[in-house]
């Protein structure tokens, strides 16, 4: 089946071509009818880490909620907490740093609720029956949500490649524990090179490493794969197995996916924006130069397809000398292997079509 994905790119010339009316746009084609008065609307969203400043504008949000409220009895924003120990662990600290990154209920018009709870414990047990899970652990106010709307910031992500709408499905809707039963597969593994510096030592959050004569030593039964580790030393000492433990690493993740809209699947339209496409998810607390030019707003009732034309519209770009890609600057190269070679990130398209997500065929349609 090939699926619709509209369009917008990001030319204005009068006020009817600014963004927000571009996304009002979009909206009125894939969400017409799909919402009702009686409808609790979750507008899923990534509120950015402090310190990250690539994520979908809170002021482009707005034209979202109005245009939910037009059709919806209420509508509020979400997200759901970390695994890792940064700015967004438990809803305190979540809150009030999507406050200082301008999602405050006089820009977006709709409240924040930390969809898992205080400290994540507000899970629902959701069936899925696949391959690696049974059930999966979704967070509460996600399930009980009688739809979604899905913005993602597409961008690049250090383990699946690229993070767009499945990603934020997965991880976003998932509560902590559902984030380290997706993650668990994916440990890090410890090369040479360690010079006992001790700084992964006191990064993690966990006390699962140890130094010993011959470098560092992690406790397995104590890691819940952050990557804290990964990211902070500086000998880049930490590694994964990208042949085996990734490709299962972005099963589970789909398979998450899944769950998230489980019973609501014809409730869910996404929104995808191509812009400050950064080589690395909006967790980190930095935000990188591009990778390519800004591209423009992507909007779908089909997860798979959106990522897909998403993925395919980076590509046909030219890549950015100034950023952190290595190769692959020529139109219709994988900009995300530039970046992070060892993963396939098209591997998430493959097995959430094969699972029933949607479609990797799609028609593009300019508007």
């Amino acid at each position: 089946m090939v699926s619709k994905v509209y369009f917008t790119d990001l030319r204005a010339r009068s006020a009817d071509e600014n963004k927000g009316s571009k996304i009002q746009r979009l909206f009125d084609n894939v969400c017409e009818n799909i919402f009702s008065e009686d409808d609790v609307v979750a507008l899923k969203v990534h509120f950015g880490e402090r310190g990250n400043d690539s994520f979908v504008s809170p002021v482009l949000l707005r034209y979202i909620v109005d245009k939910v409220k037009e059709s919806a009895g209420k509508v509020f924003l979400t997200d759901t907490n970390t695994l890792y120990y940064g700015s967004r662990h438990d809803s305190v600290d979540h809150l009030i740093t999507a406050i200082l990154n301008g999602f405050d209920y006089a820009v977006v018009g709709a409240p924040l609720i930390i969809a898992d709870g205080l400290h994540g414990g507000n899970e629902r047990v959701v069936e899925v029956n696949q391959k690696h899970f049974d059930v999966v652990k979704i967070a509460g106010d996600i399930y009980e949500a009688s739809g979604m709307v899905v913005v993602s910031h597409f961008k690049g992500h250090g383990i699946s490649g690229f993070g767009g709408a499945l990603k934020n499905l997965a991880m976003g809707c998932s509560t902590i524990s559902g984030k380290l039963e997706q993650h668990e597969c994916a440990k890090p593994i410890i090369g040479g090179g360690c010079d006992l510096c001790g700084v992964c030592v006191g990064e993690c959050p966990v006390e699962a490493l140890t130094l010993v004569e011959d470098g560092v030593k992690i406790n397995y039964d104590k890691c819940i794969a952050c990557m804290n580790c990964v990211d902070i030393c500086p000998n880049e000492v930490y590694d994964l197995n990208w042949e085996e433990d990734v490709p299962i690493f972005i099963e589970r993740m789909i398979e998450y996916s899944l769950g998230a809209i489980k019973g609501k699947e014809d409730k869910v339209a996404y929104f995808n924006f191509l812009t400050n496409i950064t080589p690395d998810c909006d967790c980190v607390p930095w935000s990188d130069y591009p990778i390519v030019p800004d591209i423009g707003i992507l909007a779908s009732r089909d997860p798979v397809a959106i990522d897909a034309a998403s993925y395919d519209l980076v590509n046909e770009q030219v890549g950015f000398k100034a950023s952190i890609l290595e190769k692959n600057f020529e139109e219709g190269a994988d900009k995300f292997r530039g970046v992070w070679s060892e993963v396939d990130s098209r591997y998430q398209l493959v097995y959430a079509e094969e699972i029933g997500l949607g479609s990797r065929e799609y028609h593009l349609i300019k508007i």
